[in-house]
């Protein structure tokens, strides 16, 4: 593929951002093609090195708010007409309720996201707190030997349970973190459309 035809085909790919957003990256993509060829690099070298288009598009979306991505697709390209206006103002008893619903929804969806997350971390916390006080209890002098001894074993214990905890946790907020940025990417690429058929 040839430069000109990437660029028609990173175009298409990006058909559902605004003209400025697809004149940047397109004109990023060139100059990173233009850079390669200019080091000696063969112009379809230059363009295979880049990647497949979808990646691409994918990386561009990333990068770009959704906040911008979804007022791009929903501003209109035109006036409405009195017609438009009147269904509006008319329907407004139907689609306004839902559309609440539906800000409400995503705000609940994104508060319980980190709401898990964090009540991973108070669970981890209040292990960590159970072990320092096991490890404290037996030298307040308010235990028998036998009872002091269980009591720092138990601490000792929950001291290491708190940083395998620890560890475990932060891999499975990684985890929700990656999947929340693919749900975010298949919401972009949704709104965004575009062609990434590649020949």
């Amino acid at each position: 593929m040839n430069k000109t035809e990437f660029t028609n085909q990173l175009t298409a790919a990006l058909a559902g951002l605004s003209e400025e957003d697809i004149r940047k990256s397109v004109d990023f993509y060139t100059e990173m093609i233009d850079d390669r060829i200019e080091d000696g690099m063969p112009e379809e070298e230059a363009v295979a090195a880049l990647g497949n288009i979808d990646e691409i598009r994918s990386n561009i979306l990333q990068e770009i708010p959704i906040t911008r991505i979804v007022k791009e697709k929903i501003t209109p390209k035109r006036a409405f007409s009195p017609v438009e206006i009147v269904l509006l103002i008319f329907g407004a008893p139907l689609w306004l309720p839902l559309l609440l619903a539906f800000i409400i929804i995503c705000f609940a969806l994104f508060l319980c996201f980190w709401i898990i997350i964090l009540s991973l971390y108070v669970v981890d916390l209040s292990v960590f707190l159970a072990g320092m006080v096991g490890i404290i209890a037996p030298f307040t002098g308010l235990n028998t030997a036998f009872a002091g001894l269980f009591t720092l074993g138990c601490g000792i214990a929950l001291l290491g349970l708190s940083v395998l905890l620890f560890f475990g946790f932060n891999q499975v907020a990684k985890g929700m973190l990656f999947l929340s940025k693919k749900i975010v990417l298949g919401i972009k690429k949704h709104f965004v459309g575009g062609n990434t058929n590649e020949n």
